[in-house]
């Protein structure tokens, strides 16, 4: 069975060390992660993802650091960044060498192609894909941001080498649906869908107001869904109310109800115990359905 399928949840640590987007070194820094981290292996989550591309090598540094100085082995993910210079097979190799010393590690539990972007072929990045895991550089493999058509395009190639392929990562929430409709046949197939911007960066904890959104990326990219959030935000708020918990906590355990594994951002110890409130939440069909009518 795909070992995916045991985690319900995960922490995605694009924010721990990253400056250009999050600000990392302002309102947060190295000691709010590292609380963050015991907090959400405390309440059970024990999957972190990580890539090189986040801090430049930041992230996936502090998240060994803190594996090692909590003695934790968790399920380690990470991700390669096709460069426009690298250009051959070995390039990933390389650059899946430096994410394990950088981790700490001999090997990953799942490495991943984080986007499919040329001038290299997809069809390169999955072989090179098939030689980390037969090196055992990794004991599992996927992609990130696929289309349906080069799912299958990279599923061909990773099938001739006999190596599974263990997730699709893409951007999934309440308000970002796109992949929904496909959950149970990548499940049925093997494959875990695992859901990035679980909370669409914010819009969907409650924190952000639509009628005066903020500026930068996360203002641009969700200006178009504005109109959903208004008529998402108080059905959320209202069945949070009834049922004792968090508009985060109810966006995140749709997406576990629907058969993925979001990983959702924590860049302090409070997060962190607000994403863990979903793990004990059950939404009922006619909730579920009031969601998706939202």
């Amino acid at each position: 069975m795909n070992p995916l399928f045991a985690h319900p949840m995960g922490i995605g640590a694009w924010a721990w060390g990253d400056r250009l987007f999050w600000g990392y070194g302002r309102d947060y820094g190295e000691e709010d992660l590292r609380r963050a981290f015991l907090a959400a292996l405390e309440a059970g989550i024990l999957l972190f993802d990580t890539a090189e591309f986040y801090g430049f090598g930041l992230s996936e540094r502090l998240l060994g650091r803190f594996a090692a100085e909590a003695g934790k082995r968790p399920y380690l993910v990470s991700k390669f960044f096709p460069y426009p210079w690298r250009l051959s097979r070995k390039s990933l190799i390389r650059a899946l060498e430096g994410s394990l010393k950088r981790l700490g590690v001999e090997a990953l539990d799942l490495y991943l192609l984080h986007w499919p972007w040329p001038p290299v072929p997809l069809r390169v990045w999955a072989e090179a894909l098939a030689e980390a895991y037969e090196r055992g550089l990794t004991r599992g493999v996927g992609f990130s941001n696929l289309s349906l058509a080069q799912l299958e395009e990279a599923k061909a190639a990773l099938d001739r080498h006999g190596v599974p392929l263990l997730a699709l990562q893409v951007e999934y929430s309440l308000l970002v649906r796109d992949w929904e409709a496909h959950l149970p046949a990548l499940r049925r197939e093997g494959i875990a869908l695992m859901a990035y911007s679980p909370l669409a960066m914010g819009w969907l904890t409650g924190k952000l107001d639509p009628e005066n959104p903020p500026g930068g990326y996360r203002g641009r990219k969700y200006r178009p869904l504005l109109p959903k959030v208004k008529a998402l935000l108080p059905v959320l708020k209202e069945l949070a109310q009834a049922k004792g918990t968090t508009p985060a906590a109810l966006a995140l355990r749709y997406l576990m109800a629907k058969g993925a594994l979001p990983i959702p951002g924590a860049k302090n110890e409070a997060q962190a115990r607000q994403n863990a409130l979903a793990l004990a939440l059950r939404l009922t069909p006619e909730e579920v359905a009031r969601l998706e009518a939202s």
